[in-house]
């Protein structure tokens, strides 16, 4: 009952919903309706109304289709209106159905008239049996590439290169043709422009190789005068040091040969300081030996550079390394510096010494120029084991670094010295070489003032 009592709300809410229209219908009916034909006509009433909204929403899908073909169409006619190559679009058989504005202006007609005449007919007649092979394609892939002529109203045309691809259906189909064509002397004179511009693209490479080239060959020349540099500017200097103590020498000698007394030559001999000469004459001879090595060591490298591989890593004792290249340094320098060493006994890196002992002849010789002008200038060279490495420290007393140079000074030529003074690439080398032996290169103010550098090396 509850069922049938629902049935009965259902079928009352659908009179009461048709009754407008339901009265119109039966307005006009000669006769009333029993219940069940009214009920009946509402069904129908109701199906015709479903019926109506799907021919409503159809009609509305449709117009929107329609729309976009139409705006699809538009697009299309204006693309191919906007093309400058020939176009011409043929059907299977070889009739024309469509050429763009380019093919109208060669043609000297308008597209209805040609529209179903032989793609033969537009080609001179000398080049007419090549239209077979230009539609003849039927696969995507084959694409025909032919030279031919077209009829105009002023004969045959100039020689055109066209481009010939099959068209198909949604359904991969084949249903046509679609032809480009250039003239062949405006390809030619766009061939001609890329060649002209990529000799002159090829003329412009060669010339920054051979600027690299060069620029290459500056830097390994600077590299290696900066490299001799310091050994030449020793041996320099303790040769003129022999030459003073020559000079001395030799005018004790005289006397001592001469006819002078005992006391004479005493006093001489003090005078000239024969015995601080004396002494002082092995470490020139052996510091003048120490400075032959380094260039020669240097040569030998440049005459391996081509096929050098680095030579064996050895054990290298820190401190005598330190001493030698500190002696170096500021007997190559003007002035007095104070020098205090920190070292760790039996300290030890892993490494080539004669470049090691480079990285610490640069870093000397920078913390030199780098407290010129302090009332009481210093150095400090320090060195502790880290782990498994070895850190050496070379800090001055100097005015200390801007931010600015921290962030380049190992870049290659630069250098915060006055122009004539420094190349800038030692500090350059001095980072590449401890990149290479698997350790760093910093540096960084201090707090009570100067800058220190930090190298670190791996431990021997």
């Amino acid at each position: 009952m509850a069922e049938r009592g629902e049935s009965g709300s259902k079928v009352g809410a659908e009179i009461g919903l048709k009754t407008g229209l339901l009265d119109r219908v039966g307005a006009g009916l000669p006769f009333a309706l029993a219940s069940d034909q009214e009920a009946a006509w509402i069904e129908v009433i109701r199906k015709m109304d479903e019926v109506y909204a799907d021919l409503l929403r159809y009609e509305t899908e449709l117009e929107d289709k329609n729309t976009a073909l139409e705006e699809a169409q538009a697009f299309i006619s204006s693309v191919i209106e906007a093309v400058s190559d020939v176009l011409i679009v043929c059907d299977r058989d070889g009739r024309v159905l469509q050429i763009n504005p380019a093919a109208m202006q060669l043609l000297g007609c308008r597209s209805e008239d040609v529209a179903q005449r032989s793609l033969a007919d537009l080609l001179d007649p000398a080049d007419r049996r090549q239209a077979a092979a230009l539609v003849g394609a039927q696969a995507s892939s084959d694409v025909v590439n032919l030279e031919v002529r077209f009829v105009t109203a002023h004969g045959p045309s100039d020689l055109y290169a066209v481009n010939a691809a099959t068209r198909h259906d949604p359904m991969g189909v084949r249903v046509g043709t679609v032809l480009t064509a250039r003239p062949i002397g405006e390809l030619r004179r766009a061939y001609e422009a890329l060649h002209a511009a990529h000799s002159k693209l090829q003329r412009a490479q060669r010339q920054l190789i051979e600027q690299e080239k060069m620029a290459s060959l500056g830097r390994l020349v600077a590299g290696v005068a900066h490299e001799l540099n310091n050994p030449i500017s020793f041996i320099y200097g303790n040769i003129h040091t022999l030459e003073r103590y020559r000079k001395r020498l030799s005018n004790y000698l005289q006397a001592l040969h001469g006819d002078a007394d005992a006391e004479e030559i005493a006093a001489l001999r003090r005078e000239l300081r024969i015995d601080a000469l004396l002494d002082d004459y092995g470490s020139l001879i052996e510091g003048t030996l120490e400075g032959a090595t380094r260039v020669s060591d240097v040569v030998k490298n440049l005459r391996r550079l081509s096929f050098s591989k680095p030579g064996e890593m050895q054990s290298i004792n820190v401190e005598r390394v330190l001493r030698t290249a500190a002696l170096w340094a500021t007997r190559a320098k003007p002035g007095h510096v104070e020098l205090a060493f920190d070292l760790e006994p039996e300290l030890a890196v892993m490494g080539h010494e004669g470049q090691f002992h480079q990285i610490i002849v640069n870093l000397i010789d920078n913390a030199i120029d780098a407290v010129r002008g302090q009332v009481a200038p210093s150095i400090t060279i320090s060195a502790r084991r880290q782990g498994d490495d070895i850190a050496i420290t070379i800090a001055d007393n100097g005015h200390g670094l801007s931010e600015a140079a921290i962030d380049l000074l190992f870049e290659p030529f630069f250098t915060t010295k006055p122009v004539g003074e420094g190349t800038g690439l030692g500090l350059w080398i001095s980072y590449g070489i401890a990149r290479e032996h698997g350790g760093s290169l910093s540096a960084a103010n201090r707090p009570e003032g100067g800058a220190a550098f930090v190298l670190t090396l791996p431990a021997g």
